[in-house]
C-alpha cells in the first residue's frame, strides 16, 4: 500500500475536517478556541487556495484521504516565519511515518518559499504530536507567536529551516 502526498482538492474538505474534529474529540482537546471550532476548518481548500504563500499537502492511501499538514503565513508572525498548521491523521494511520512525510514535505516546499522559520501550536493532549515536533527540531516557546486565534493552545514550538 502506497502513500501518496498531494495537494489538496476542493472535495476534500469534509474529509479533512471530519479527521480533524475526530481526533480533538478523541484527545479530549477543547473545542472552543481551536481548530474544531474555526469556521476555516470546513473550508480548507478555500483558505490554502486565498492565501499568498500558503499550500496544504494530503495523504491517501488507496484512493482514501487519510491526513494532511500544511503551511500558512499566520497574521503576526515575524517576517520569513510560517506556521505549520493542521497536521492530522486518522487514529489508524498514526505511527506509521505518514505525519513526518507529511511534515518534510512541508519542510521542502517551505523552504522553496524562502521560509526561514516554521512555528506550530499545540496541546499536551497531543503528546505524540509534540514528541514528533521535538524530534524534528522544533523547540518549546514561552507563549505564542502571531496570531492564529487558536487561543485555548498551550503548546508553542519553533523550528529554523
Amino acid at each position: 500500500m502506497a502513500v501518496n502526498i498531494r495537494e489538496i482538492k476542493k472535495q476534500d474538505n469534509e474529509d479533512l475536517a471530519r479527521i480533524i474534529r475526530e481526533t480533538l474529540v478523541e484527545f479530549d482537546v477543547p473545542k472552543i478556541g481551536t481548530v474544531y471550532s474555526d469556521p476555516d476548518t470546513d473550508h480548507l481548500f478555500e483558505l490554502f487556495e486565498k492565501a499568498p504563500a500558503s499550500f496544504y499537502y494530503v495523504a491517501e492511501e488507496d484512493g482514501v484521504l487519510i491526513g494532511g499538514c500544511g503551511i500558512y503565513p499566520t497574521q503576526g508572525l515575524p517576517t520569513g516565519y510560517a506556521e505549520l498548521v493542521k497536521l492530522y491523521l486518522t487514529n489508524a494511520t498514526r505511527g506509521r511515518g505518514i505525519g513526518k512525510l507529511l511534515m518534510d514535505k512541508c519542510y521542502e516546499t517551505a523552504t522553496e518559499m524562502g521560509y526561514t522559520h516554521l512555528y506550530l501550536e499545540s496541546f499536551p493532549q497531543l503528546a505524540k504530536a509534540v514528541s514528533l515536533y521535538d524530534k524534528a527540531g522544533f523547540k518549546s516557546l514561552d507563549g505564542a507567536l502571531g496570531n492564529s486565534g487558536h487561543f485555548a493552545c498551550t503548546i508553542w514550538m519553533l523550528k529554523e529551516l
